[in-house]
């Protein structure tokens, strides 16, 4: 019984002087349970947050460490290349004679497509994918207002036309006519416009080199991205 009183009062003085603590510091019960939940809530943001940039961290390390970045020459047949960091696109640009420039407008990868592997049958589990590229050739002439356009896929190995076009340097048209499709067009005069792209490099092993930078820059960009996220989160 003497036991049990003494615990009761020391209750009591535990109980008064928290009383006279929240009293002191102007502080209600109710303040003192939402600064708590308050308390509660940003230890467990910055544990969530900590924990993100970790992870970024390990992810950032992890495709450093699989494959370190070596970018491609940034030079091929005469065209230069302008990275553009930051965007789905690279540009390359060269002079072509005395009165012709060339411009690429080359997307990141935007599309593949399944190929069976050698002695394996269309449809079969087992098959390769082969990446695909879209680029856009501009040939502008120094004496001339026009443009004349070719769009085409650079596949790992090969070019293939899709359109080819002509628009005006100052002003497009909202709706131009842009011509037929390109496999419409005679088979002769096919050839011909390959043959006109090659003469000035626009070929084959074209589309190696860039397959090989596409390569690169996803990559890279893929990096860049995750150091800007980890760069905001750590401010």
């Amino acid at each position: 019984m003497i036991g049990r009183a003494r615990a009761i009062q020391l209750l009591q003085k535990v109980l008064m002087f928290e009383t006279q603590k929240m009293a002191s510091s102007n502080l209600s019960p109710g303040c003192v349970r939402r600064s708590s939940s308050s308390y509660v809530t940003q230890m467990r943001k910055s544990s969530i947050d900590a924990n993100t940039l970790r992870l970024l961290r390990n992810e950032i390390q992890y495709e450093v460490d699989r494959s370190p970045l070596q970018q491609p020459p940034s030079e091929i047949n005469g065209f230069k290349v302008d990275e553009r960091p930051g965007e789905h696109w690279i540009s390359l640009e060269k002079q072509f004679g005395e009165n012709e420039v060339i411009k690429l407008e080359v997307t990141m990868f935007d599309g593949s497509v399944h190929v069976p592997n050698q002695g394996e049958k269309p449809g079969l589990p087992g098959q390769d994918v082969q990446l695909h590229i879209s680029m856009i050739v501009s040939i502008f002439k120094n004496n001339s207002n026009q443009v004349l356009e070719f769009v085409c896929s650079a596949w790992p190995d090969t070019i293939a036309i899709s359109k080819l076009f002509v628009r005006q340097q100052a002003k497009v048209p909202l709706n131009p006519y842009t011509g037929p499709k390109f496999r419409e067009l005679d088979d002769e005069l096919q050839n011909s416009l390959y043959e006109f792209l090659e003469e000035r490099q626009i070929d084959d092993t074209l589309c190696v080199f860039l397959h090989n930078y596409v390569n690169y820059k996803e990559k890279a960009e893929h990096i860049r991205w995750m150091n800007s996220v980890k760069s905001v989160m750590e401010k």
